[in-house]
């Protein structure tokens, strides 16, 4: 976890029990990185592979639209919708709880700028996670910015585990339903793009390229501040654990 300072970014002491490597810490923000690029990728082809790929869709991005248009396709294979769907929105569940836990407003704050969220949306979010925290979890479990500040006000890790599954499963069951009642609406929609889908996929990757390219022009010389910062850590601490072992192994440091 980071602030900022006229000088740069310097490290904010975590509690103890909080303490990870560093490698632990860049590891988290390259899976988060990764996450979001192969989930735009997924949200954007969607239209036009959800009816012939769904499971490829879902494992790529299990954004509700995809979950919701993906039943009709999966109707004969109920497990293969629910392994993908929920092991793909937990995991960027998980992720997004660290990201908030071990980097906190940092965090908070890029998420922010990515998703266009304001002032008082950010203070409704942790007033709400401060008082009933537990409940939107398991009302908004593929929320940003609730898993984010679940992490950034310090909620247990197990109980955010337990109530993100809960959440992820009703979740699941509802789409399903929902996918079912509406399954006439879903195929007609997307029989009715099929001649145009790749043109509209095109046109979402034209706007969320430029929907990003500033944003993350601004965030990347962040972001490789961070993971460089945290080499150093890591480095430092590889160097120190070093001396340790020389020390314990020098007869010239042990006393009478």
């Amino acid at each position: 976890m980071t602030s900022s300072t006229d000088d740069g970014v310097v490290p904010e002491p975590l509690p103890p029990h909080l303490q990870v490597r560093p490698a632990a810490r860049r590891g988290i923000l390259v899976t988060a990185a990764v996450l979001f690029i192969v989930g735009t990728i997924g949200s954007n082809i969607g239209p036009a592979l959800v009816d012939e790929r769904p499971a490829l869709v879902l494992t790529m991005s299990s954004r509700n639209r995809n979950l919701f248009g993906s039943v009709p396709y999966l109707s004969d294979n109920p497990w293969a919708y629910f392994l993908i769907g929920f092991a793909r929105v937990t995991l960027a569940g998980v992720v997004l709880f660290l990201l908030g836990r071990w980097y906190g407003r940092r965090a908070i704050d890029w998420t922010e700028g990515q998703v266009g969220e304001l002032p008082a949306i950010y203070r409704w979010f942790q007033t709400g996670v401060d008082k009933a925290g537990w409940l939107l979890v398991i009302l908004m479990p593929g929320s940003n910015l609730v898993c984010l500040m679940a992490g950034h006000r310090r909620m247990d890790v197990a109980r955010f585990c337990s109530y993100l599954v809960v959440g992820v499963m009703l979740k699941l069951v509802v789409l399903w339903w929902g996918g079912h009642v509406f399954e006439d609406q879903i195929r007609s929609f997307l029989s009715w793009i099929e001649d145009y889908q790749w043109y509209i996929v095109i046109g979402l990757f034209a706007l969320s390229f430029l929907q990003s390219f500033g944003k993350v022009r601004k965030a990347m010389p962040e972001i490789a501040e961070e993971i460089e910062q945290t080499h150093l850590e890591e480095a430092q601490l590889d160097d120190a654990a070093g001396q340790d072992s020389d020390a314990d192994g020098d007869p010239t440091t042990l006393q009478n």
